[in-house]
Parts: structure tokens; sequence; C-alpha cells
């Protein structure tokens, strides 16, 4: 099943999260675990692309090991699930004003070499992303004017504007122990692939090409929730169907990937043990060409919204392994702590043709004696839809969307161009119609400020950056401006009400359904594995996982 580019990089930055925890069953098993802890868990891939090699620095997406996720922390850990961030390596947070923020540290944390961590730790790190622009991939240093230490367990960060909305970004921020790294001559190609120092809950115990195994830290600073002696990850197969026979037999505790018919191919070869969930991800959305009439007209968008049938989208072109999304541009359930109180069925809309094509024709577009839609010239409306030729469950649903519109007097086109083709037309505004990706993240700011901004928008013809349907509302731009600033939590739930109230009542994108994030767990040796019943984590949450797993069998926390 293909994916569009946005999807792809959220499936692979899950994958490579739980790649972070990835093996098959292909080694000789390990003794009992020790002291009422799980000997071994089986998870998928390792990263470091087609050919890897040892590398464990934190910083190099493309070829690092998965192991850096589970041997280096950060100041907080992301729930990304619900969106909300834990202390780890802080224990809290103020912001004294909008641009300065204090971090307290934890007590007792100590590097897996014994050396003690402390707040020159983390100042260093900062700094050496500052002073290595290649290490400072999530671009924090686009926020911050400085990063100083106050005392051993305290840290001050100052930004160069409101920093409330790189928030996120610091649970994503390895720390590494200054200590090792202050004698590295260039950190950019450093691999600390010997024995790498960290304070996580593993240590690298073996590597090869083929497999990478991760042991226990015994003196990890909450080792009393590490119930896993070892991680196991093995190298996945190019195509993925080795991998998903690996899956079938067993094979991995856990694993991120896509499988045809998951309850045939998974479950039902041991239903008490075999289990998925694919939580919500980004918003795949109708986008329309906001330059054009009658696209233009509010009116005209917002009777569009019942027009599609979501449900048949998820259940033939999706596989049923994804849910209708909310016209609010949040991700719910996850996210309806930021809806407004009083909004009907968490914004997800039902499809209605009859009152699509009774708000159509109040709001100006009736249709012909030869039952085709007119606009307001009283000419008949044709456009064009498109979708990447390439992505087969796009295709799939691009030909329910076309038959919704066609059923409402439309003439509508059907185009799959190439991704390429596609990609270059949506951000210079050549085209009428189409799919596209926002959200889905736990960034607020990002999730509207990228499809929404006017600063993120740009003349047809020119490349945007992010705005592709050309949406220019000096209101939307304010509440973006407000929740850039706001350091208080209930400020920013005010902006992003509002903001949701922008998506429902002018209609600037249609979202459809969302995007997955692929989740198996076996629950033979392990227990408390997120899922939909309890969703206290994302499947990519690697240290809010691990220090939540108990053996199998034991009671229920």
């Amino acid at each position: 099943m293909k994916r569009s580019k946005l999807v792809r990089t959220a499936a692979l930055a899950a994958a490579l999260a739980l790649a972070v925890t990835g093996c098959t069953g292909t080694e000789s098993a390990s003794g009992p675990g020790t002291d009422g802890r799980i000997a071994f868990l089986d998870y998928g891939d390792f990263g470091g692309g087609s050919n890897p090699q040892a590398n464990y620095n934190p910083y190099l997406d493309a070829t690092r090991l998965g192991a850096t996720e589970y041997v280096f922390e950060q100041l907080i850990a992301y729930d990304s699930y619900g969106c909300q961030a834990k202390p780890w390596l802080a224990t809290q947070w103020t912001w004294t004003d909008p641009q300065t923020l204090v971090w307290k540290l934890r007590d007792g944390v100590t590097w897996n070499d014994g050396k003690p961590f402390s707040a020159e730790d983390v100042t260093f790190t900062y700094d050496m992303l500052k002073q290595h622009k290649a290490l400072d991939t999530k671009g924090i240093w686009r926020y911050l004017s400085a990063v100083e230490t106050t005392d051993p367990q305290t840290v001050t960060m100052r930004f160069t504007q409101p920093g409330a909305a790189a928030f996120t970004l610091f649970g994503e921020i390895k720390i590494v122990p200054k200590h090792v790294w202050s004698a590295v001559g260039d950190p950019v190609t450093f691999t600390n692939a010997e024995k790498p120092v960290g304070t996580g809950p593993f240590t690298v115990k073996a590597f090869n090409p083929q497999q990478l195994t991760l042991g226990r830290n015994a003196d990890y600073w909450q080792a009393d929730k590490v119930k896993v002696d070892e991680l196991r990850f093995h190298k996945a197969d190019g195509g993925g169907q080795i991998d998903q026979l690996k899956l079938s037999r067993g094979e991995y505790d856990t694993n991120a990937m896509f499988v045809p018919d998951i309850k045939k191919a998974y479950v039902d070869r041991d239903p008490e043990h075999n289990k998925y969930w694919f939580p919500s991800g980004g918003s795949i959305s109708v986008y329309l060409n906001l330059t054009k009439a009658p696209f233009n007209d509010t009116a005209f968008r917002k009777a569009l919204v019942p027009a599609f049938n979501r449900q048949e989208i998820v259940d033939k072109a999706q596989l049923g392994y994804v849910k209708p999304a909310s016209q609010t541009g949040l991700v719910v359930p996850g996210q309806a702590g930021w809806l407004p109180k009083d909004l009907p069925n968490q914004g997800v809309a039902s499809y209605d043709p009859a009152k699509a094509d009774a708000d159509l024709t109040a709001a100006g577009y009736p249709k012909n004696g030869a039952g085709k839609r007119v606009g307001k010239d009283g000419k008949p409306i044709a456009f064009s839809f498109r979708v990447p030729g390439s992505w087969t469950d796009w295709v799939q649903a691009q030909r329910i969307i076309v038959a919704n519109l066609n059923a409402l007097g439309f003439t509508v086109r059907a185009e799959t161009p190439t991704p390429e083709a596609y990609e270059n037309d949506r951000a210079i505004g050549n085209y009428d119609a189409l799919l596209g990706v926002h959200g889905g993240s736990c960034n607020m700011f990002r999730n509207f400020q990228e499809p929404l901004a006017s600063d993120q928008s740009a003349p047809i013809g020119k490349k945007a950056v992010s705005n592709f349907v050309r949406w220019n509302d000096p209101r939307t731009d304010q509440l973006i401006a407000t929740l850039r600033t706001a350091t208080d939590e209930a400020a920013q739930k005010t902006a992003v009400a509002d903001l949701t109230t922008v998506m429902t009542e002018q209609v600037p994108v249609i979202p459809l359904w969302y995007g997955a994030k692929w989740f198996q767990y076996r629950t033979a040796k392990a227990t408390g594995w997120p899922n939909e019943q309890n969703p206290y984590a994302a499947p990519s949450d690697n240290l809010l996982i691990i220090t939540h797993l108990q053996p199998a069998g034991t009671p229920a926390k």
C-alpha cells in the first residue's frame, strides 16, 4: 500500500522508533529472565539503511541504528498519542517569561559508565548542536539564543522570540555526555561505535549487519521499571514478505508494518496473544485551490463537507485500518481535549449527500435541466481531482471521491500524475483539487501553521512552503501567532479551539481519513503494550513503552 511522502515519512519515523525496538526470533534463546523480568523481546528493523554499520550517533538520522532510542534520553518524554509531556531527565520546567525556559534536572542520574549526569551535559549538548548545524536536525537553534548552566541541576534556555512553539522539540533532542563528546574531533562524522555512553535503560550488547542486541542497564535511574533483560532487533527484508511471514509465525514480539488482512494473516494465527493497534496520524484531506471559483466560496466548501463517504473510503481504500478524520484538523480521540466542548461527534462529519445537495443549491450552485451542477455564471462546474498514480490506496480513495462528486452533478476528471509532478504542481498551485496531508503531531502550532498560515503560502506559480491551498485569512494568522507565543496550556487550548472553528466554519481544507501508525504486538511474553483500551503512549514512544511492560501473567497495575 503506497503512501504520500508525508505519510511515508511518518511511517518511517514510527518504524524507526519501533525499529529501534525490533528483532526476529532467529537466534538462540537466552536463559530465563531474572528477578521477575522477561528474558528477551524480539522487535523489527533497526535502521541504518541497506548496509547498516555500527553507528550510535543519535543525530545522524539517515544512518544511526535504533539503539540510540534506548541508550540516550531527553529532557522530557512525550506521550505523543495524548500529547502530554512527561518528566524525564528533567523533573520540571518553568517559563519565567515567554522567551525564557528554566529546567530542573533529575537527581541521581548516572551515565552508563558510572559518571554523574549534570546540567553541564545538557548545556554542552545544545551548544554542540549550535556549533555543528548538520546535527541540529530538529532546527532547535532557529528558536534558541542561548543555553546556560544556572547550577549543577538547573539549565536556563533563552529564545530569540517567544519559544512555546518549539517546546515539543525538547522531547526529541537526545542528551550526550560532555566527558565523551568534548573529546570528539568531528561530531558530524562521529559514529560513536564503541560502547556508546548514555543515561538510557539499555546498552549495546552485540551487533552485526543482521542483528542488534541491547542489554538492560542495571544502573538505570528507573531500572525497577524495566522488566526486559534484552531487546533483539533484526534486519528487515526489502520487500516485507519475509517479515510479514515472521510476524504471522509469532517471531516478533512487536513490529510496525502494513499487513494486508491483518486479522487473517496475524491475529487468527494466535488470537490469545497476537494483537494490533493502528492509532491515527495526520489527516488525509481534500485540498481545493482557493484561488479559483467556486472553491474560493466558503458556502461552497462548507456544503462539500458531508459530500464524501469517509466510511467507504476507510473500508475499501484503507482496508478498515483507519478512522474517518475530524473536520477540526485534530487527531481524535487522542487530541479531543483540545476541541471546543460543544462540538458534535468530535467534528467527524457524516456522509449526507442529500444535505450536500441542498446546501449547494442554497449557496447558489443548483443543478440544470440535465442534472449538472452549475456555477454562479450558469456554466456547468467541471474540474480535475489528482492523486499520485503509484499510491494505490489513494487511487482507490480517489475513485470513491470522484463518484461522490459526480453524483452531486459535478463533472470531475480523475488524474493520476507521477508523485514528482503531483508534488510540484501542488506546491505552485497548478491544480483544481487533490489529496494532501497535514497535522498529526503534538506541536499544535505546526499542525495549523503549516497548512493555514499565510506566510507558508505563495502566489500561484511560486512554490508555497506548506500552505498549498493558499489560505489567506487575518484571523487565522492572528490565532496562529497567539499559539506561537502562548506558554500557558489554557491559552494554547483557547487558540486551538478557535482554529478548529475556522476549520469547521470556513473549511480551508476537508479532512477525510487519518493515516495509520502501524503497530503489532504479542502478549505471550510481555503485557502492558499501549492499545486502544490503554492508550498511554503512541507506538513510537519507546521509553514510555519499555518502562510499562510487565512479564506475561503479572497482575495488571
